[in-house]
């Protein structure tokens, strides 16, 4: 037991696993060749994803104070108002988020959303 504890694990190079075509992993695609390119590419669609997720908030929120309201439901009102006001605060927060970035591309002059391929 204690020789199976003393030995150092090999490295699991995940790269080669992780298919992204056929016959082609994450390892040969040249967009994927440093950590901070996939981080951009993880970035740009974070944004993108909560752009349809506050639209998809939005609509749901305003929907429920619209049947609220038709129904004389001040709950389903209130719940519908608290819907769109964590969707706004949640994509203030997302906005601040990318204007940080931008700040410290500015700062440091490292290109963080379009590295150097």
């Amino acid at each position: 037991m204690q020789n199976l504890l003393a030995q150092t694990p090999s490295p699991v190079d995940i790269g080669k696993e992780w298919i992204i075509g056929p016959n082609k992993s994450i390892v040969d695609s040249p967009q994927f060749q440093t950590p901070g390119a996939l981080i951009s590419i993880i970035l740009k669609n974070v944004y993108v994803l909560a752009g349809v997720f506050l639209l998809v908030l939005l609509i749901f929120g305003g929907v429920s104070i619209i049947m609220g309201a038709g129904q004389g439901d001040a709950k389903k009102t209130g719940q519908g108002k608290k819907v769109a006001t964590a969707a706004v605060i949640g994509f203030f927060i997302i906005f601040a988020s990318y204007w940080i970035i931008k700040l410290i591309e500015f700062i440091t002059g490292v290109n963080i959303f379009n590295p150097p391929q």
